[in-house]
């Protein structure tokens, strides 16, 4: 399966909560290449084995954002609370699912201009009610502590670039997927474990028992990061199409990121560079602090429209984060370093 296909069927799948779609096609996928595991808190875990007993993790988050229900009025009106970090300005208008009984389409309710005295500014996920168009039988439906995800499709857009749900973290599934292809059947210099870690977007809860029951070596966090765009500052953002960001910051091994600039430059890889002062927001900054401590690097994908049901990556820059791994990987990460 091509990458992009790749991306899009994962990002179809939902992957909240006690939903697993996501974790259960993903673990299909890498069952095509080792023998996988579903643990009791919904990660997707496999390993391939190498000459030596030093473990490199690769990670990557396979839960995605959402909401969870709270209240069912008698009109069929919805409200939610989020789970996850939701852009509240993005919701008026925006169709979702909600995972109830069976699955039906909804929409966050939007005030029409005509009525509106000046901007409309909500400061409260419960003041945007979603409209089920049900009426009361709603409630037969729909129950309070339902699931509730973005509603969207993928398609691709000019130059190599993609759109969709979802890519957070399901662009960096993706890659992990593909490197348990590409490595598959070689002679690996170290032990590889491939993680899909859940729950990443609720506080970095499914890397913490993933990492301590693995106890690797080192491990890299593969995920998104921002991408430039309209009313952003460079400082702030990563070119798309420049290559995978390969993080700096005083939580993360400066080893193993000099190790991934050095391969990359070796291998004519293109990569950027992601200056951070402090955390990085990812589940590097738990892997870090692990037991008695990984040696933790982040390789993210820039992403534009983070966090909504149409964010943009570049296909370029999936293919680069794969090519530098794999080439990371072989060397031998910084096992004898």
């Amino acid at each position: 399966m091509e990458i992009k296909d790749l991306l899009f069927t994962l990002s179809g799948k939902t992957g909240i909560g006690s939903i697993t779609e996501a974790q259960k096609t993903a673990y299909e996928i890498l069952g095509e290449y080792l023998e996988p595991q579903i643990t009791d808190d919904f990660n997707v875990i496999g390993f391939l084995s190498g000459k030596s007993d030093y473990a490199i993790m690769l990670d990557a988050h396979i839960d995605q954002i959402g909401f969870v229900v709270t209240d069912i009025d008698e009109n069929g009106f919805l409200t939610v609370s989020n789970a996850g970090g939701i852009d509240i300005r993005a919701l008026p208008s925006r169709a979702v699912t909600v995972h109830g009984k069976q699955k039906i389409t909804a929409v966050f309710c939007s005030t029409p201009p005509h009525l509106a005295n000046g901007d409309t500014e909500y400061t409260d996920i419960t003041e945007i009610k979603l409209d089920t168009a049900l009426g009361e039988k709603a409630k037969e439906i729909v129950s309070i502590g339902d699931y509730v995800t973005f509603t969207g499709d993928c398609f691709p857009i000019a130059n190599g670039r993609v759109c969709g749900p979802s890519f957070d973290d399901r662009a960096g599934v993706a890659c992990v997927l593909e490197l348990a292809k590409r490595l598959s059947g070689k002679e690996l210099p170290v032990n590889v474990v491939f993680c899909l870690s859940n729950g990443e977007e609720l506080g970095l809860r499914g890397v913490r028992t993933a990492a301590f029951s693995v106890e690797p070596n080192e491990a890299i966090a593969i995920d998104v990061t921002f991408g430039d765009g309209l009313n952003i500052s460079a400082d702030e953002a990563c070119g798309l199409g420049e290559g995978g960001m390969i993080g700096i910051s005083p939580v993360l091994d400066k080893k193993v990121s000099q190790k991934l600039i050095s391969v990359a430059k070796e291998n004519n890889i293109p990569y950027g560079l992601e200056v951070m002062g402090s955390k990085t927001g990812t589940n590097a900054d738990m892997l870090g602090i692990s037991r008695k401590g990984v040696k933790a690097a982040t390789l993210s994908i820039p992403l534009r429209n983070m966090h909504t049901a149409v964010e943009i990556l570049d296909l370029g820059d999936l293919s680069a984060v794969c090519d530098l791994l794999e080439s990371y990987i072989l060397s031998g990460g910084v096992s004898n370093d």
